[in-house]
């Protein structure tokens, strides 16, 4: 709990220094990156964590990592962290300033559950909806759920649109339960 108010306060003041530079959108492609990054790699994220390894190799690893990829701002937040002795808590800064980036910039989160992952062609037809159901932007989280056979569920913010075909099948179902039709025998 306290790391993640650590965060969060680090998340505030990286978003307030990329606002005063109009850098705020590139900033967040950087953080999303390295969130991604540190995600998929168990190694990277025990290795942050790791109170064996120094601070200077860490950082050395980060910078060699997301050197080309990131800005100078996204690079000093390395080296700030690194300062102040809290490299371990960099994933969830990074999804703290995704968090507060969305919600400054009034950007939906989607959450899309199907029974197999989504195209990207599929993705902008969902964005398009979103839009106009909401009239915000979204980004979108897939769930990848094969229980639901097939279709999708959205969700965004306190709306859910089910569409998926085990919902199909159990109104079916219940409609049969219901109905008082008896067979001939």
């Amino acid at each position: 709990m306290k790391d993640s108010r650590a965060a969060l306060r680090y998340a505030k003041a990286i978003l307030n220094l990329a606002k005063d530079s109009n850098i705020e959108t590139k900033v967040n492609d950087d953080m999303l990156l390295v969130a991604s990054t540190i995600a998929e790699n168990h190694d990277l994220e025990v290795m942050l964590k790791s109170p064996i390894i120094k601070a200077k190799a860490k950082q050395n690893v980060l910078n060699s990592l997301f050197e080309n990829k990131v800005n100078e701002l996204t690079l000093g937040v390395f080296h700030l962290l690194v300062d102040n002795k809290r490299l371990d808590i960099l994933y969830p800064v990074a999804k703290q300033y995704t968090i507060i980036y969305d919600y400054l910039k009034n950007i939906e989160i989607a959450k899309v559950t199907t029974a197999v992952p989504i195209t990207k062609e599929l993705e902008d037809q969902v964005l398009a909806k979103i839009l106009k159901l909401t009239g915000h932007d979204a980004s979108i989280e897939n769930y990848v759920n094969p229980a639901i056979l097939g279709g999708f569920i959205l969700r965004v913010g306190d709306l859910q649109y089910d569409a998926s075909i085990s919902n199909h099948l159990n109104k079916l179902k219940k409609e049969f339960d219901n109905s008082h039709y008896i067979p001939k025998i």
